[in-house]
């Protein structure tokens, strides 16, 4: 397979039923692809599909979690699966096939990860936080839901048939999943103690201040010159009579390499 069928990660959230995660990981065998997540799995569900007769090796090597964030800590694309609804003002929405080219000419060079929600629920808003856009698959709208294994067979079948990246939609880098979590985490406290955010701030505030941090698309050296930044202004809200130390100019060398 070429090697840019490993740069998606497909990751599946809270996923209930045994027969949909074996169909989602044979239709990512099936388009040749093999990174598979599985986020706060129903273990039941999850120990029966992988212990089925059968079983392809993508679910046999799945990477189990309960936090989305370590599923994503490497990730600099972060495409949620969900249909059109009232949530789509939050996010950039596209529709197959053309959201499928867009994912395309990511993965040529970075990874991307294409993440799928419960059979019941879908994607929350907590889950949808951590997306950059939405993906949607055009169905009916008398009957706009999709099984699981067919909705990840259908998405991975538009992104592998693409044989070529669009250099129309090619994006400047930008840091990862990981690295913007990490941003959000030096934040909120900040903007705690500045009384921008009250103590009891929701975790809706949380949810608002990530979509902010993705909606930035920092490239790997504003992530580091805002780390720097941030790290400064911790330190000084800690230590309001202090010597600075981090020289004055210098910001941009502080905080943790992306």
């Amino acid at each position: 397979m070429p090697a840019w069928h490993n740069n998606l990660r497909i990751v599946l959230v809270a996923s209930r039923n045994s027969l949909n995660i074996g169909a989602a990981a044979r239709a990512i065998s099936n388009f040749g692809f093999s990174d598979l997540w599985c986020v706060r799995p129903y273990d039941v569900a999850f120990r029966s599909a992988r212990s089925a007769a059968g079983a392809v090796s993508v679910l046999e090597r799945a990477t189990v979690t309960d936090s989305l964030a370590e599923a994503l800590h490497d990730i600099d694309l972060v495409v949620g699966s969900s249909g059109l609804d009232a949530r789509r003002q939050r996010h950039v929405q596209r529709v197959l096939p053309a959201g499928a080219d867009a994912i395309r000419t990511h993965l040529e060079d970075r990874k991307a990860a294409l993440v799928f929600g419960s059979e019941k629920f879908g994607l929350s808003n907590d889950d949808l936080s951590y997306c950059d856009w939405i993906l949607s698959i055009p169905t009916s709208d008398a009957v706009p839901s999709m099984n699981l294994g067919q909705a990840v067979a259908i998405c991975c079948y538009e992104i592998a048939r693409n044989a070529a990246p669009r250099s129309s939609l090619q994006t400047p880098a930008s840091v990862s999943a990981g690295v913007r979590e990490r941003i959000l985490r030096m934040l909120v406290p900040i903007l705690r103690a500045s009384g921008f955010l009250h103590r009891d701030a929701t975790e809706t505030d949380t949810r608002k201040l990530r979509r902010f941090v993705g909606r930035l698309r920092l490239a790997p050296e504003d992530a580091r010159l805002l780390q720097g930044m941030l790290h400064q202004i911790d330190w000084r809200l800690h230590h309001p009579g202090g010597k600075s130390p981090v020289p004055a100019g210098h910001g941009e060398e502080a905080g943790p390499d992306s």
